[in-house]
This record gives C-alpha cells, structure tokens and sequence, in this order.
C-alpha cells in the first residue's frame, strides 16, 4: 500500500473516534495496539468524558464517550450524525494557533466554521486544560470537515499519553465528495476524498508491528 504520510496536513491535531461505553472504546484499542488508552478527563459542558493515545508528534487519538457521571438532568451532547448509536470515527481536528484569525479566513471564503469557543476538561489530577475551538459539526458535511482548535499554552495533550504509532494516512468517503474537497481546500488541508453513500472516515496508523486502520 503506498505510503501517504507525505500528503497528510502537519497540522491534524487528533482523530476523534465515538463510543457508546469509554471502557469498551478503551478495551478495543488496547487489543488493538497493546497499550491501554489514557483517561484524558470529562467534558461537564458536553457531558461527555474521554481517554487518548499519542499517534506521533503532536496528533492523537481521542476516544469520546457520555459520561455516566453527567448530571442526568442535563442532556448529553450529541457528538456527530449518529450520536454515540455506533463506534466509529466521526471528525477530525486541525491545529490553529490564530484561531479566530482562520475561522474568519475561512468563512470569509464561504466555508463558515461557526463561533470560537472555549473549551476545558477536568483530568483525573484535578488539574484543568483549555483550549478554543470551532463547532465540531457547524457544516452540513457531517464530521468530514475539521474543526479547529488552539491549546494556546495549554501543553499538548499528545505529550502525556503513550505514543502507539504514527497516523500516515486519512481518507474520507462521503455522497458530497467534491463539496468536501473543496472545504478542505479553504482550509489548505487536502486529504483523500472518494464518493460513499455515507459519511466514513478511515485512518491508517503506522505501528512496530505494521500498518492497521480504524473507520
């Protein structure tokens, strides 16, 4: 298979896959790479809580599911078109330091983002990481255009979880494929695209003992 490292936008931040049960989310990628994923910490906003592992430099991957510990009076935010029904990877997230700067590049070109944020979790230490960021799903092209996030002087989260391998390629498959390539390229984060009857989104890892994907 060829190797499309070269193509990957430096920029990706981190993958995010979503699972109805963190712990089951945890129990597959441990079988899968061996190393157990990291409880990152919760989201109280979005009543959801996650686990990570490093995939190289600074990009990972973020397993998100609802936290049983949310407030059951407050709804669980929905994340992706399909919500927590199924595991499966559902967006993408691109590093930008001048966060409200490309968001507003970006819509200024057509491609609207949504409002810059700020975001926080609660990690098991106690301690708070922050972040800004766009809406994860402001477009109508599912999870197939990024958001953007900024860590500002947070440090990266990639830097405190064990690195299983290194993220070489990502492809989208999607019924709106030129739609897709053409937010990518706003964005100057062109990725594979291919047509598909739904939103899909397959990542090749790149490990000590070879290449495996997850979608």
């Amino acid at each position: 298979m060829e190797n499309q490292q070269s193509t990957l936008p430096q920029k990706i931040d981190h993958i995010i896959y979503a699972v109805p049960d963190l712990e089951v989310g945890r129990d597959k990628f441990e079988r899968l790479f061996g190393v157990r994923p990291v409880i990152g910490g919760r989201h109280p906003a979005y009543g959801t809580h996650n686990a990570q592992l490093s995939l190289g430099g600074e990009t990972y991957l973020e397993i998100i599911a609802p936290d049983p510990e949310h407030d059951p009076t407050k709804a669980v935010v929905p994340f992706g078109p399909n919500g927590f029904t199924q595991a499966a990877l559902v967006t993408w997230v691109l590093r930008a330091e001048a966060i409200e700067e490309k968001a507003a590049s970006a819509s200024a070109a057509g491609l609207d983002l949504g409002p810059v944020k700020s975001g926080q979790r609660l990690k098991p230490d106690g301690t708070v990481i922050a972040w800004k960021l766009t809406e994860a799903f402001a477009t109508p092209l599912a999870g197939a255009v990024p958001f953007l996030i900024s860590w500002g002087e947070t440090p990266h989260p990639a830097q405190a979880v064990p690195e299983v391998g290194e993220l070489v390629g990502l492809r989208i498959e999607h019924p709106q494929p030129d739609a897709v390539r053409a937010a990518l390229s706003t964005l100057g984060a062109a990725i594979e695209v291919g047509a598909g009857q739904q939103f899909k989104m397959i990542a090749r890892i790149r490990t000590a003992q070879g290449e495996v994907e997850i979608q």
